[in-house]
C-alpha cells in the first residue's frame, strides 16, 4: 500500500514542480517590470481628492518615520501606500537610484555630486534634503555606473 499512496503522490509533485518551472520567479510578491517600462505615475490622495502625479515630476522618494513620501520638482509631497522597496521594483531602474535605506532619487534632480570623507559620495538634489544624501563606499561604483550608463 505505501508503493500505491508514493504513485498517487507522483503526479501531483510532478504538475506543481511543471508549474513551479514554467512560472517566472522575481524575489518577491511583486514582478518587477523590465527598465524600459516601469511605472509612469502614482495615484495619491490629498485634500479629499485623488489624483495622479507622473513620475517625470517625482524628484525622490523618501521614508519619513515609517511612511513613504514623494517629493516632486515643485517640492509638493505626497504621501504613497508603497514601501520604498516596492517602489524600487515599480519604477524605471535607470531613472531612479536606490541611494540608501531613506532615499530614491530621480536622475534628473542631481544637481551635483561630490566626494566625501571615507570614499564616499555626497549627492546634491535641486530640492533641498533635510539630511545630507550620503553614497556609501560599497554603493559608490554602482552609483557612478548608473550615472554614466543611462
Amino acid at each position: 500500500m505505501k508503493t500505491q499512496s508514493v504513485k498517487a503522490d507522483l503526479p501531483v509533485i510532478d504538475y506543481t514542480m511543471e508549474t513551479l518551472n514554467r512560472q517566472p520567479i522575481f524575489g518577491g510578491m511583486m514582478a518587477r517590470p523590465t527598465a524600459q517600462e516601469g511605472k509612469t505615475s502614482f495615484l495619491v490622495f490629498k485634500h479629499q481628492k485623488y489624483f495622479t502625479v507622473p513620475t517625470e515630476n517625482i524628484a525622490f522618494f523618501c521614508v519619513k518615520y515609517t511612511t513613504s513620501i514623494i517629493v516632486c520638482s515643485d517640492q509638493r509631497e505626497y504621501l504613497v501606500n508603497y514601501t520604498l522597496e516596492q517602489i524600487q521594483n515599480l519604477i524605471n531602474d535607470k531613472q531612479f537610484f536606490r541611494l540608501n535605506r531613506q532615499y530614491l532619487i530621480n536622475f534628473h534632480a542631481i544637481k551635483e555630486v561630490e566626494h566625501y570623507f571615507a570614499r564616499k559620495l555626497l549627492v546634491t538634489l535641486i530640492i533641498a534634503t533635510p539630511e545630507k544624501l550620503l553614497v556609501t563606499k560599497e554603493k559608490v561604483k554602482s552609483f557612478l555606473h548608473w550615472l554614466d550608463n543611462r
